[in-house]
């Protein structure tokens, strides 16, 4: 157990804790806050849960660190987060709301952009480097480890030399726009499958979708 959690379970809690414990999750989308990142592939994370939300009929509350909506699905509670902290600082709201809602690590899942994948490929992973991203290096350095789950979608690398940051800050084009419902609809499920079905079950059905 991670020093930090260490102090959610610092008195022996009882049978019923516990179990609330294992039915609880924290589903994180890595974003930039404000109007102008809305549609960027940067901003995937936010555009996955609001997507949950919409389906879900849910919507979310501006509270401390990011915007929240929390959802009761199969038994399972889930607590979506969407940073106020900016991408470079996503790791400060992702303790912050784990601590709070004790929730242990194993049941966190953040989704980001993954640069290292062709556009709309979805991939889940249990551990790995920050690749170089922002918001992974910061929750990293946050939680101080890199064994947390993680929903990688791709955004694929159609850019030039020099111009990554361009690239992910920009906007989708009319073909990704085109297809981006169909994978979004994929992303939901696959949140649904991760609180309801386990970390294997879901990365044995989606991964490589």
């Amino acid at each position: 157990m991670f020093s930090f959690l260490k102090k959610i379970l610092k008195t022996a809690p009882n049978t019923k804790t516990k179990e609330t414990q294992m039915k609880k999750f924290l589903i994180v989308g890595l974003g930039n806050i404000g109007p102008k990142y809305d549609d960027t592939r940067h901003n995937i994370g936010f555009k996955i849960l609001d997507a949950f939300a919409k389906e879900e009929g849910i919507s979310f509350e501006t509270q401390k660190l990011g915007d929240i909506a929390k959802h009761r699905y199969k038994g399972k509670n889930i607590v979506l987060l969407k940073p106020s902290t900016y991408m470079n600082l996503s790791g400060k709201a992702v303790k912050y709301w784990l601590i709070k809602e004790k929730i242990p690590i194993e049941h966190l899942l953040v989704i980001t952009d993954d640069l290292n994948l062709s556009f709309g490929t979805i991939r889940l992973k249990v551990k790995g480097s920050a690749g170089g991203h922002n918001g992974l290096k910061d929750i990293q350095a946050q939680l101080n480890t890199t064994v947390y789950n993680r929903f990688r979608f791709g955004v694929g690398a159609e850019f030039s030399k020099g111009r990554q940051v361009d690239y992910v800050l920009g906007e989708w084009n009319a073909e990704e726009e085109k297809a981006l419902p169909e994978r979004l609809d994929l992303s939901v499920q696959l949140i649904k499958s991760f609180a309801a079905a386990g970390l294997a079950n879901t990365m044995n059905l989606f991964n490589g979708k």
